[in-house]
């Protein structure tokens, strides 16, 4: 048995930071975009035990402990599998690079044990991490929550995605106790008022509402992106952003093409376009 699949990456097209929940997770209201920078995935017969292979990434990763999770709550005992994964997103980006490919294993895993129950991998999925939800079935989605929370938002948006990546890392628990000092996050009142503003601009927001409210915490913890963010609004970019938690910078052009054109001015930048569910498929390989 051998099966293939794509792990789109995902922006945050805008992300509303609000307070913090009994279970220490912050509340936010966000659109979250697949994109075409995409993982990939296949599926194999294992050799004695379940094995994950991911060139780059050290120590157990979400791939794995997707495989564990998904035998334990399914009772599936189907032969040992291994999943290679070939990274194409960037790692440690802001773009849920790891979640993606959780979200992707379980694709792979329901299709070769036949379980293709949403309910039961939604649930897996949430126990994964909050942002691997929305990434079991690629497209738009507005999640709520801590990211549990997912609302397909249905048509796919055009418009190109500058993806600039930056050195080192940022633990996006270190950007969130960042913003917790800041004092960034709203109160509920305030998320509220978000949300509804969000689901009146959906489904394309405005460029007013292209927002990501940790990006603060992440300058603070980086002051270096704040100049590759005056760079990407001065090649062009519509809205430019922190990614997520960072440290990668985004530039979201209305058109493609301008997108490509401001390539040229970052080495190593890549550019992206919004994917639909389709972008995920499971293929025999």
């Amino acid at each position: 048995m051998r099966l293939e699949t794509r792990a789109p990456g995902k922006v945050n097209v805008c992300l509303f930071l609000g307070p913090t929940r009994e279970d220490g997770r912050h509340e936010l209201v966000s659109i979250m975009q697949s994109v075409t920078l995409a993982d990939r995935l296949r599926l194999e017969d294992g050799d004695g035990a379940d094995a994950v292979d991911c060139p780059g990434v050290d120590g157990v990763n979400l791939v794995a402990t997707a495989i564990a999770q998904f035998r334990a709550r399914t009772g599936w005992a189907g032969e040992p599998v291994r999943i290679s994964v070939d990274k194409r997103i960037p790692i440690a980006a802001g773009m849920a690079g790891g979640s993606a490919d959780a979200g992707a294993a379980l694709r792979l895993l329901a299709r070769a044990s036949g379980i293709e129950d949403r309910d039961v991998l939604h649930e897996i999925a949430v126990a994964l991490g909050a942002d691997v939800p929305a990434q079991v079935r690629p497209g738009r989605v507005l999640a709520t929550g801590a990211g549990e929370q997912v609302e397909r938002v249905p048509g796919v948006p055009r418009y190109g995605v500058l993806v600039v990546p930056a050195e080192g890392s940022l633990l996006t628990a270190e950007v969130f106790r960042e913003a917790d000092r800041l004092g960034l996050p709203r109160s509920a009142k305030q998320l509220a008022v978000a949300h509804q503003a969000v689901r009146d601009g959906l489904p394309d927001l405005p460029d007013a509402l292209c927002v990501n409210e940790l990006e603060p915490a992440a300058l603070s913890l980086r002051p270096d992106l704040a100049r590759t963010l005056e760079r990407v609004r001065a090649a062009g970019a519509d809205v430019a952003m922190v990614s997520g938690s960072g440290p990668t910078v985004l530039g979201l052009f209305h058109e493609v093409k301008a997108a490509k054109a401001a390539r040229d001015h970052f080495p190593g930048a890549k550019v992206a376009k919004p994917v639909g569910p389709h972008g995920g498929e499971v293929l025999a390989a």
